[in-house]
């Protein structure tokens, strides 16, 4: 969908909520066909984290995250237009802001559940707090191509590639309210090393670098993910800020694993990373 414009163009211009409906019936009945390998690795892993879900619940859930796949796809041409209250609730709406209102940087950890990149978005409308995203291109060209440019029509600046962690580190620190948004599952050496489920992994990664920016520049850290209820419409779920200042990297660390950790099982009808990962190996040695 990506790398077509024209049905790019045609989400734009349809309702939020048919171009959401057709993303949707798209990725389940079209694009799980001709992802076999991936639809079984999310089945394999489904099974060790839901021990309890009977085969036909496990299906339909499995579906259930195919669909949502298709539609976070589509809605990424009407971002804009779902950072409403009437698409959007936050839960605790008032100290939320509060949170986004403090004088501090801030450093915002979370998943590719729901809509990732509608919770990007909607953290910047949210505040007026400079923001920079972090995310890694697909790698067909076409589609990195235009996945930046609708990202960066409602994120401002994308960072990836070399060179990231330096401008990384000059955003935080020109500002006293500067904020980032990183997520924490993306996929490297043919394995997703976060949450650990766990495995004996250490800090790595994502996680590893924004912890060493956030106590470099005095940030604290914001767990947060957005789930969807029912079509277009979603909820922003937040853990209290984690602040460098009174805990170690290690106690941060656990705290973003438990809270995300739980949210990608809860919502494991949502969460991207399911098919990218192999919960029977700690490393890719054992690969």
């Amino acid at each position: 969908m990506l790398s077509n414009p024209f049905l790019f163009f045609l989400m734009r211009h349809l309702p939020v909520s048919v171009a959401s409906w057709i993303g949707g019936w798209l990725s389940a009945h079209v694009a799980r066909r001709q992802m076999r390998l991936r639809d079984a690795r999310a089945r394999a892993n489904l099974a060790l984290l839901r021990p309890d879900l009977t085969d036909d619940a496990r299906e339909k859930l499995l579906t259930r995250r195919w669909t949502n796949m298709g539609r976070t796809l589509a809605e990424l041409a009407n971002v804009d237009r779902l950072v409403t209250p009437a698409h959007v609730v936050v839960d605790d709406a008032a100290d939320y802001q509060a949170v986004l209102d403090d004088d501090r940087p801030l450093i915002g950890l979370s998943l590719h559940i729901g809509n990732w990149d509608l919770l990007g978005a909607h953290g910047k409308a949210a505040t007026d707090r400079p923001g920079l995203g972090v995310y890694a291109p697909p790698a067909d060209d076409r589609t990195a191509a235009q996945l930046q440019k609708a990202r960066e029509s409602y994120m401002g600046q994308v960072v990836t590639g070399e060179g990231g962690a330096r401008i990384l580190m000059k955003h935080l620190a020109s500002n006293p309210r500067a904020s980032l948004f990183i997520l924490l599952d993306e996929r490297r050496d043919r394995q997703v090393w976060f949450p650990r489920f766990g495995r004996d992994l250490p800090p790595s990664g994502n996680l590893s670098i924004a912890l060493r920016l956030g106590r470099r520049v005095n940030a604290r850290f914001l767990p947060f993910y957005v789930a969807r209820t029912d079509g277009p419409h979603f909820c922003l779920h937040w853990h209290p800020p984690l602040d460098p200042l009174t805990m170690s990297d290690d106690a941060i660390f656990m705290a973003v694993d438990s809270y995300l950790g739980a949210a990608s099982i809860a919502h494991a009808d949502q969460w991207l990373a399911l098919h990218d990962m192999d919960l029977t190996a700690a490393t890719p040695a054992d690969m």
